[in-house]
């Protein structure tokens, strides 16, 4: 099982299990595998994104609608929506390059209610001159929320680049009492 901070890949079963979900932002998209949540979408008009990702990632593995093995994810994401949750332990399935990985376990070293600059993310993985390529590597968290990258900001502290938006980025850290 990959879980927070492992880099280790174990395959999944084959199957792919996603489910729709009211989000702050509209309908959601979540998908498990058997080893854990591996992708989120926040917002209903990236419901393409969310199953080409899919069909990228996992290629031929049969993508199942069914929230069974979603539920813990999902019951944690709507306790945090709620203000009642700061950690999350639902299990991760996390896909990505070694960087990206290592990025977003560092990511998942920030607090709640707390942000680091790119700057500071890179150097917590030793590279701290790549501080774009952490930039990068955020954009690409399949899971975001449960992989914090919404608490990376510029330098100056300033809200810069989101793939979900500026207001997603303002809205949630302003849950988290960050803003």
């Amino acid at each position: 099982m990959v879980k927070r901070g492992e880099h280790t890949m174990v395959p999944s079963s084959g199957k792919v299990y996603y489910i729709t979900f009211a989000s702050p932002f509209g309908t959601g998209y979540l998908a498990s595998t058997s080893l854990g949540v591996c992708r989120i979408e926040l917002k209903k008009d990236r419901r393409d994104d969310f199953f080409q990702w899919l069909a990228r990632i996992f290629g031929q593995n049969e993508l199942v609608e069914d929230p069974s093995p979603s539920a813990p994810a999902l019951e944690e994401l709507d306790r945090y929506f709620a203000g009642r949750l700061t950690a999350f332990t639902c299990p991760l399935d996390l896909r990505g390059t070694d960087f990206q990985r290592k990025v977003w376990a560092a990511l998942l070293k920030i607090p709640f209610g707390r942000t680091a600059s790119y700057r500071e993310v890179a150097a917590a993985i030793g590279k701290p001159q790549a501080a774009r390529a952490v930039g990068s590597a955020n954009h690409a968290n399949p899971v975001p929320v449960i992989v914090p990258c919404h608490r990376v900001v510029g330098a100056d502290g300033g809200l810069v680049g989101y793939g979900g938006g500026l207001d997603v980025k303002r809205y949630l850290l302003g849950l988290e009492g960050a803003v």
